[in-house]
C-alpha cells in the first residue's frame, strides 16, 4: 500500500514537472521580440522615451511582447535601418524625417524652412489629419509610421559666430542626406556637406566641416559643444523624429499585439513632450556652463534667405501641403 502510494506520488510529481516544463516552454515560445534600432546615444531624451515605451509594451502584454532597443547605430545608419524595415529584417526604427525623404517624397514637407510658427503650431499639424496622412504615406513602401517624437527646432553651431546668413558664406556645413537640407543651406549661402551622424564629431574635430545644425539635446549629448563654441538659435526647421515599424512585421502581429503596441506608443508621445522640454533647457544650460556662447539672432534675414525654396514648390504637392499647414490656426 505504501509502495503504491509512493509510486502514485512520484507519478503525480512527474506529471506536475512535465506540466511546468510544457508551460514554461509554451510561454517562451509565445514571446514575440521586436528589435528597434536607432542612431542616438543612450543619454538622448528620445532614446529614454523609447525605453519608456518598451516598458509599457512589456507591462501591457504581461511580458509576451518585448521591444529590444539597439542604440548608437549598432545595427546601421538611419537609412540602413529604414531599408532593413522594408526587407523585414528589422522590426522598428526611429529616424529623423530627413532620411525618409528618399523613401516617401511627401515627407519632404518637414524640410521647408520656417514652415511652423512655433511648437504649438507644429503639434496641431502632426497630431491632426495631415500628420496622420504623412505617417501612413509610406505603408505601401513597407514603412508604417507609429508616431512622431519631439525633436525640437534645429539651429546652427560652429567654431565661429553666426548672426546672419552672410556668416554662413563658404562655410562647409554638415547636413543629413536630405534634398531639402542641401537646398536650404545653399539658399543661405553655405556649402552643404552630407555626413552621417556617427561620423560628425570626428569630421568637426578634423576640420572636414566648419559647422553643423541640430537641436539642443543632440548638440549636447553628442558632445559637439567640445569643438563648436557658438550656438545660433535661428531655429530654421522643426524635423520630428518618426517611430516606424515594418509593414510586414505589423501585419504579422495579431490584433491584440497591435493594440498594445500602439497604446504604448501613444502614451510615450506625451511622456516625450514633457521630457523634451526639460532636456532642451538642461542642455542649453550645460553647454553654456561648458563655455558655449548662445546667440539669439534676428530670424527675419534667415527667413528671407530661404524664400526661393518656398517659391520652388508653390505649384506642387508640397506647395499645397504648405498652404494647408500655414492656414491651420
Amino acid at each position: 500500500m505504501k509502495k503504491g502510494l509512493l509510486a502514485l506520488i512520484v507519478i503525480l510529481l512527474a506529471l506536475l514537472l512535465l506540466g511546468y516544463i510544457f508551460t514554461v516552454h509554451k510561454s517562451k515560445r509565445n514571446v514575440r521580440i521586436l528589435r528597434l534600432a536607432h542612431s542616438l546615444n543612450t543619454r538622448h531624451p528620445v532614446h529614454k522615451t523609447m525605453e519608456y515605451m518598451a516598458e509599457l509594451v512589456k507591462e501591457k502584454s504581461d511580458g509576451r511582447l518585448i521591444v529590444q532597443i539597439f542604440p548608437s547605430e549598432q545595427l546601421g545608419t538611419e537609412k540602413e535601418c529604414i531599408e532593413a524595415l522594408q526587407l523585414g529584417y528589422l522590426a522598428m526604427t526611429k529616424t529623423s524625417t530627413a532620411p525618409m525623404e528618399s523613401f516617401v517624397p511627401k515627407i519632404r514637407i518637414f524640410g521647408i524652412p520656417y514652415l511652423f510658427r512655433d511648437s504649438d503650431h507644429f503639434w496641431k499639424v502632426v497630431q491632426g489629419p495631415i500628420g496622420r496622412e504623412l505617417l501612413e504615406a509610406g505603408t505601401d513602401k513597407g514603412l508604417r509610421g507609429l508616431c512622431y517624437y519631439d525633436a525640437g527646432a534645429r539651429s546652427f553651431y560652429a567654431k565661429k559666430q553666426i548672426h546672419s546668413p552672410q556668416d554662413l558664406n563658404r562655410l562647409k556645413i554638415r547636413v543629413m542626406k536630405s534634398i531639402m537640407a542641401v537646398q536650404m543651406i545653399k539658399a543661405m549661402g553655405g556649402s552643404p556637406t552630407p555626413i552621417s551622424w556617427g561620423e560628425l564629431y570626428t569630421s568637426l574635430d578634423q576640420g572636414q566641416v566648419d559647422a553643423a545644425e541640430n537641436n539642443p539635446p543632440s548638440f549636447e549629448t553628442s558632445r559637439h559643444y567640445e569643438i563648436c563654441k557658438f550656438y545660433t538659435l535661428d531655429e530654421h526647421v522643426r524635423l520630428p523624429d518618426m517611430l516606424l515599424i515594418s509593414t510586414r512585421v505589423w501585419q504579422s502581429l495579431d490584433a491584440e499585439q497591435q493594440q498594445i503596441l500602439q497604446e504604448a506608443v501613444d502614451e510615450s508621445v506625451e511622456y516625450n513632450r514633457q521630457l523634451w522640454k526639460e532636456a532642451e533647457q538642461a542642455s542649453l544650460e550645460k553647454v553654456q556652463a561648458a563655455g558655449v556662447t548662445i546667440i539669439r539672432p534676428d530670424k527675419k534675414p534667415f527667413q528671407q534667405a530661404v524664400q526661393s525654396m518656398w517659391k520652388k514648390y508653390e505649384d506642387t504637392e508640397l506647395g499645397d501641403l504648405t498652404r494647408q499647414i500655414q492656414e491651420l490656426k
